[in-house]
């Protein structure tokens, strides 16, 4: 017996390690390119600032790539004991297939603690941290914000950039339009110069060698100048210097307070509710996926890694599918979303149980 457990705890570790490492590359990637994309574009991204970027992403990232490294780990590793008739010897020498999975549903719940603790703690802080990074590296590199050979939007704004060198810029192209949303000015500079105005925190341009039309009462109008500005890009930030936190970015003592006080005031507090139970849910997510995952490896009978990462695809889209269904319903308050957030663990680890006892009894 001890020989087979140190032999699955093995495998399950090693399959383990790998898929968790290929889950948090993928993940990692998906949001470095969703949310600092235009300042690699830009060219400006230093090297230690994205070495930061990845660094603070990685504990918001492991929440979601251990759970689904483990359920893949599971399927993986049961199927080949089961495909291999591994299981099968074990049955005849009277092993029951609990006895067999303890060490790996054991590794299971450590993980679920590992994820509560990152859950509730280190991943909303890492994640406000890279916010807050990103905001103020946005700030203090506001050429950054501007994709070269590109248009950038800003409010009433259409800025086209040929070449970005620092602050200075070349080829500059702008359409500005009046409330209605009509076009109201073009101009076209040769250089203009952008800068962050330290007292009003606004973005500024100043444009050289300028020339364009502009509409005056229904009337076209061309100008040239030779120099224009500084004009103001966008409005101004509010709370600029301190970025306020999201929900997903509160602690769980943090959530704790915000519903008190809700509470207190009279306030309504499902959104609160809503995320604090959605942290606590999402921890127990590696112990339903090796319940479910292991009797399913084992009647699924396959020991190739491409159906164990597509039958863990599918349970994973259920279960997070659940999950944001639950979300979509905080502005009802009537329906208890927050108590939603628990109808996948309770659907995975009852179903996986159920399942575990009638292979084990061989039904």
């Amino acid at each position: 017996m001890r020989t087979l457990h140190l032999y699955l705890t093995r495998e399950t570790l090693a399959t383990l390690m790998m898929t968790v490492l290929v889950f948090t590359f993928v993940l990692l990637l998906g949001n470095l390119f969703k949310e600092i994309a235009a300042l690699m574009a830009s060219g400006q991204v230093a090297p230690g600032f994205l070495l930061r970027a990845i660094g603070l992403l990685i504990p918001y990232v492991l929440i979601y790539s251990l759970p689904v490294g483990m359920l893949t780990a599971t399927l993986l590793v049961f199927g080949r004991f089961s495909a291999d008739h591994e299981l099968t010897a074990a049955r005849a020498g009277g092993v029951s297939l609990l006895s067999l999975s303890a060490p790996v549903l054991a590794i299971g719940v450590l993980l679920s603690a590992l994820c509560g603790w990152m859950n509730l703690h280190v991943a909303p802080q890492s994640r406000l941290a890279y916010k807050t990074m990103l905001f103020k590296y946005g700030l203090e590199n506001a050429a950054a914000l501007l994709t070269e050979k590109g248009f950038t939007d800003f409010p009433s704004h259409r800025v086209y950039v040929g070449s970005i060198d620092g602050g200075k810029l070349r080829d500059v192209v702008i359409y500005q339009n009046d409330e209605a949303g009509n076009l109201k000015r073009r101009m076209h500079a040769e250089e203009a110069q952008l800068e962050l105005n330290a007292k009003t925190e606004q973005m500024q341009l100043t444009l050289h060698s300028v020339d364009g039309f502009e509409f005056e009462n229904g009337k076209e109008r061309t100008f040239v100048y030779s120099k224009y500005g500084p004009m103001v890009l966008g409005k101004k930030p509010e709370k600029l210097k301190q970025r306020p936190p999201k929900l997903k970015e509160l602690s769980f003592a943090q959530l704790r307070g915000r519903i008190g006080e809700s509470k207190e005031k009279g306030n309504d507090s499902t959104p609160e509710q809503v995320q604090l139970h959605q942290k606590v849910a999402l921890s127990f997510a590696c112990i339903g996926f090796t319940l479910i995952g292991i009797p399913l490896a084992i009647r699924a009978h396959r020991r190739e890694t491409n159906f164990g990462i597509a039958m863990a695809l599918v349970l994973v889209t259920a279960y997070y599918g659940l999950i944001v269904l639950a979300q979509s319903l905080d502005e009802h308050p009537a329906l208890l979303p927050h108590l939603w957030m628990w109808l996948p663990n309770f659907l995975f680890q009852g179903i996986g149980c159920v399942l575990l006892w009638k292979i084990n009894r061989g039904i």
